[in-house]
């Protein structure tokens, strides 16, 4: 579904994507983990051009990522991207900021629109939450109503830069059981995450990310009981793995 293919990103004389290699197939939950820094969350970002990369290509269902910015458009319509941040419009009831994006973007009448945002939020488990304003709602609830407008778009991939990082400890819990379930449906998922229990328990693939490159990639059980660099046992080892 996507391809990497010696992907370059330079901010300046800083290099965050020095050659990155590596694919992601349909129905794949792919983690992304390293440390802070390392260019993972900027691979998600090119993932969908939100950033131009400056060397090699991003391949999407068999084609380079456009440039001209209209068919940038039509290929971001196809990847639903979950940000730290919630981003929701705070002057939007729950229901409204789901359905807003099929009716503008896809041309959804409003009552097929209202219809799918009732069923996403059943799907979220916030179905009492549809006439809810962003500021009634807990960062759990906000960050499951924005997986709930991302799926509104029915993308083909789905692209979590750490969905988690800015919930409290007791609410990350009900955002991963969503993205559990979501995986467990099949969708094709590209996770940058630091929950490392989540990332075992639910990613087909893993690739650990160093200064840029991809250090080691292979299944949860060989990245987290047989890491074969000692970049990956370090880095493992700092955030409480065993290994």
């Amino acid at each position: 579904m996507v391809v990497y293919e010696d992907v370059v990103k330079k901010y300046g004389g800083f290099t965050a994507l020095n050659g990155v290699c590596a694919k992601v197939n349909a129905g794949e939950v792919v983690c992304l983990i390293g440390p802070s820094g390392s260019g993972k969350s900027t691979l998600l970002r090119c993932t969908n051009a939100l950033e131009p990369i400056d060397g090699g290509n991003v391949v999407f269902d068999g084609s380079p990522l456009p440039t001209e910015e209209r068919n940038v458009r039509l290929v971001r319509r196809r990847m639903g991207m979950v940000f730290q941040a919630f981003e929701l419009f705070p002057h939007m009831t729950a229901l409204q900021n789901i359905s807003c994006g099929p009716m503008t973007v896809l041309g959804t009448p409003k009552r097929d629109a209202t219809e799918l945002a009732h069923s996403l939020l059943k799907k979220v488990g916030l179905s009492d939450k549809a006439m809810s304003y962003p500021s009634m709602l807990s960062g759990g609830q906000q960050q499951r109503i924005a997986i709930a407008r991302a799926l509104a778009m029915k993308p083909e991939v789905m692209l979590f830069d750490e969905p988690t990082s800015a919930l409290d400890p007791e609410t990350v819990g009900e955002v991963l059981s969503v993205m559990a379930d979501l995986a467990r449906d099949g969708m094709t998922m590209i996770v940058v995450t630091h929950e490392m229990s989540f990332a075992r328990r639910v990613s087909d693939w893993i690739m650990v990310f160093e200064k840029g490159r991809i250090v080691e990639e292979g299944k949860p059980d060989q990245i987290f009981e047989q890491p074969k660099e000692d970049r990956t046992k370090e880095f493992l080892r700092h955030v409480g793995v065993n290994v």
